[in-house]
């Protein structure tokens, strides 16, 4: 099937002007100025003169299988639904695990995952939960990042966490070994995708790591960093380092959090400081829980994650002119897929890329998404549902 979307403005995520783009089922084939076409069969022509189309946001971090519990079942969160992800202007995304790994198992994780691919999206997961020794499919996390395809590192694991196995550094570089080996006998990544926790360590456990060991500073993907001014300035350290950060959308000061971080604020930091943003994306932490404790760690209430901050807090960063549109795109499209090893397949609008579009109104809204060359949300109409809504 041949879709020839005309005249919008092409952010590849650098702007090109406007253009036409052609897709045949879910390749992108050609893009040109005026592409005349007429005669191919099985041809939809869209008109979108005045609008942008930037690449598809990609997601690193949702629990696609629900997470949470940390008050007990009855604040296990729910699964995702695809127009859960479609309406975000999703197109791939990447789950994972949590605190539980015991009422959630990787078998349903790896389920789900099959469940959205044959919904209509691009999918992967990473092997693992909170804990030390982490859960796995096939007992070791090397094996599962080198021989199950979906499978491209391990994560979340929690450092600097009261909920954490209080891991060693020793563990984490064993961890970190492992998933990097199996990353290069399966072609993948093989990244340590780490939930890092308010406590008083941070980042130090991961910098002395890569200081006193082999493994590379590329091998870990520190998420949750912007949650308080402390782990934030640490994780400017970890940027200068050619290290890689990931910001978590819906992160702001609150009564229980005064020092974290919005993500307007803290990529208006890394500007000020010259550091590189190649090196920064966000994720959303959608659909696992936002618990809040005391400062004697008791639980106070439990919310929900959701996949609408991430464009939310992106689009706000261009709206008070932080970043230009086509340098903070790359933060949720190109720089997510080249920490993934997925670019220039995904991440960006070339040909022989994959056709994930979003398509953006004159105000930046999301108007329409097309995932492997379908249209999942059609001028914010929704096309495609899950098996169940």
């Amino acid at each position: 099937m041949f879709l020839l979307l005309k005249g919008a403005e092409i952010y590849t995520p650098k702007c090109i002007g406007k253009m036409d783009v052609l897709t045949c089922n879910e390749k992108i084939v050609k893009i040109a100025k005026n592409i005349d076409i007429k005669d191919l069969p099985e041809l939809s022509t869209v008109d979108l003169s005045g609008n942008i189309i930037v690449p598809g946001f990609i997601d690193q971090h949702v629990h696609i299988a629900g997470g949470g519990g940390e008050g007990g079942p009855a604040t296990r969160t729910p699964e995702i639904k695809l127009t859960d992800l479609t309406k975000a202007g999703i197109t791939t995304v990447v789950g994972l695990l949590g605190a539980d790994g015991i009422t959630r198992s990787m078998t349903e994780l790896l389920a789900k995952e099959r469940a959205l691919e044959e919904e209509g999206l691009t999918t992967y997961i990473y092997t693992g939960a909170y804990e030390l020794p982490t859960r796995t499919l096939t007992n070791s996390v090397r094996s599962d990042v080198a021989i199950i395809d979906k499978v491209l590192g391990t994560g979340e694991i929690a450092i600097s966490d009261h909920r954490s196995a209080q891991p060693t550094e020793e563990d984490l570089t064993k961890l970190a070994a492992e998933a990097r080996v199996g990353g290069l006998l399966g072609n993948k990544p093989g990244i340590v995708h780490l939930h890092v926790g308010d406590g008083i360590r941070g980042l130090t456990p991961i910098i002395d790591i890569v200081k006193n060991t082999e493994i590379p500073v590329t091998q870990f993907i520190p998420t949750h960093v912007n949650r308080n001014s402390h782990l934030f300035s640490q994780a400017m350290e970890f940027l200068k380092m050619g290290g890689r950060i990931d910001l978590t959308s819906d992160i702001k000061p609150d009564e229980n959090s005064k020092t974290a971080l919005s993500p307007i604020d803290a990529v208006r930091k890394i500007v000020e400081n010259n550091l590189p943003l190649d090196n920064v994306t966000m994720s959303s932490d959608s659909n696992g829980s936002i618990p809040v404790f005391d400062e004697n760690k008791k639980l106070i209430k439990v919310m929900v994650g959701s996949t609408l901050t991430l464009y939310r807090d992106l689009k706000e960063i261009i709206a008070n002119g932080v970043l230009p549109l086509e340098t903070a795109i790359k933060i949720i499209t190109e720089n997510v897929a080249k920490v993934l090893l997925l670019y220039p397949k995904k991440g960006c609008i070339k040909e022989n890329s994959d056709a994930d579009l979003v398509v953006l109104d004159k105000n930046l809204n999301i108007s329409s998404v097309i995932a492997k060359g379908q249209f999942m949300i059609k001028f914010n109409e929704i096309v495609k549902k899950g098996t169940f809504e």
